[in-house]
């Protein structure tokens, strides 16, 4: 019911500057690995709201002309990764409404788990829909209510919803930045001291602390969980309405999704990620020659596996950077063609080695099972598949597009068959305790459920139409 608003997504937002909307470009130019499929900004110049928002990558999307269009030293910025049957224009955010209070923009990371319930009861009582994305569910809840304050109307509505919300506001006064209480998604302040050519600072916001460090801005703090930051003429001000709940960022995050120079959760990614290497050479070592990482994603782990092991890392994969959404497959069949396209093995490397090879994590098994090919066919004589997670047996409701539970390769099948089916000569994953001594830093406790099924949130049940009865 859930899948179709898995919404994997960078933020962006910067309030009294006056540059707003190309520094929110460069924000969201560097939070694309957030999202690919689309992206948007919306301005804010004297009371008016403007927006552009398009199909592709960012830097296809915003040329100078366009952002000559989005005037005003306050902007918010989306960028939002491609899910099954939903990529159309109608989904790409940050939505614009109007209200009577006047015009708001929002823009959301994250997935709300009772958002089909919520949106099955708006419609029973006349709510027309745009979009098939929950951020659309924040909208209209807003618009229920007849409060005069635009904080009291937002905070009302996100105490109806439940799951993963990272959100950015703009109205023409106001940037708001939102974080929801188990704080599953990364949500950071920053701040670039004197930028707003009236004697104070530019606030900014960001998904990832990456989006700072291209427009010189100082990391400040993480939005707590739960916690309303409201900027304006008057400063900043922070609020905590709603009921305390358990801090359960995702672990994910960390594995995989976050760019490698970010600070999340209270720690580097990268130096995690060379963390859970370390641990899974403890977990499962193995005599070697070379380790190799699945790039990009799996080259810090590898390079902790081969420090923790002694064994030479070497990049014996080059990905092509240059692959495109789409791209045309030749007619005469070419085996593996789509991994192909993206990597390729380096034979003088891997020839006549036992090889290690570092991923991330195995979804389906179908590339792991090319990417051993691959490397067979350029001649290595042993191949040792080691993943940086442990299997992922549950999918994700909270904001990562994972697949169903029935195309989950650990969720039915036990280590033996994933290792003769992706044909590697051993297969280990990190053990979940690995995972924990590899994140200890951060001091959270964190949400695994793609490892576990132990969801921190229990995916509701339809209730009775009762939502405003």
């Amino acid at each position: 019911m859930f899948d179709k608003f898995n919404d994997e997504c960078g933020v962006f937002g910067v309030y009294n500057h006056p540059e707003a909307a190309n520094i929110t470009y460069l924000g969201l130019y560097s939070l694309q690995h957030r999202g690919q499929e689309s992206a948007g900004i919306v301005s804010s110049n004297e009371g008016k709201l403007r927006s552009h928002k398009g199909m592709g990558l960012v830097a296809d999307i915003f040329h100078k002309k366009d952002l000559a269009r989005l005037p005003g030293k306050s902007a918010i910025g989306h960028v939002r990764y491609s899910t099954a049957g939903e990529s159309h224009i109608k989904n790409a955010q940050p939505f614009v409404v109007e209200y009577s209070l006047g015009e708001i923009a929002i823009a959301h990371n994250g997935n709300i788990v009772n958002a089909q319930i919520l949106r099955d009861e708006l419609e029973a009582y006349g709510s027309i829909f745009q979009s098939s994305m929950d951020t659309e569910v924040i909208v209209h809840l807003m618009a229920t209510s007849n409060d005069s304050k635009l904080i009291r109307r937002l905070t009302s509505a996100l105490m109806r919803v439940k799951g993963a919300y990272s959100l950015v506001l703009l109205s023409n006064k106001k940037l708001i930045a939102v974080r929801d209480p188990n704080g599953f998604r990364p949500l950071v302040l920053g701040r670039i001291k004197d930028a707003g050519r009236d004697g104070k600072d530019s606030w900014v916001v960001a998904s990832e602390t990456c989006a700072f460090e291209i427009i010189d801005a100082e990391y400040v703090r993480d939005v707590e969980p739960g916690e309303v930051i409201i900027i304006d003429e008057y400063g900043l001000k922070s609020i905590k309405p709603f009921a305390e709940a358990k801090y359960t960022p995702c672990v994910f995050e960390f594995i995989y999704f976050a760019r490698p120079d970010s600070r999340i959760f209270n720690a580097n990614v990268y130096t995690v990620r060379k963390r859970l290497g370390a641990e899974l050479y403890r977990d499962h070592p193995v005599e070697a020659d070379v380790v190799l990482p699945v790039p990009d994603s799996g080259t810090p782990a590898a390079m902790g596996y081969a420090e923790a092991s002694g064994i030479p890392f070497e990049m014996g994969m080059v990905r092509n950077h240059y692959v495109g959404r789409t791209f045309i497959e030749p007619q005469a069949e070419i085996r593996h063609f789509g991994v192909k396209i993206k990597l390729n093995p380096i034979r003088d490397i891997v020839a006549g080695k036992r090889v290690v090879v570092v991923d991330d994590s195995i979804v389906r098994g179908t590339t792991s099972q090319k990417i051993i090919k691959m490397l067979r066919n350029a001649g290595a004589s042993e191949i040792h598949m080691r993943i940086s997670s442990p299997p992922t047996i549950s999918p994700c409701y909270y904001g990562i597009d994972t697949p169903n539970k029935e195309e989950l390769i650990a969720a039915n099948h036990d280590l033996a068959d994933i290792n003769d089916y992706i044909t590697s000569d051993t297969l280990g994953y990190l053990s979940i305790e690995g995972v924990y001594r590899a994140v200890a830093e951060s001091g959270a406790s964190f949400c695994d459920a793609c490892f576990t099924g132990n969801y921190v949130l229990a995916r509701p049940k339809p209730p009775q139409l009762a939502l405003f009865g």
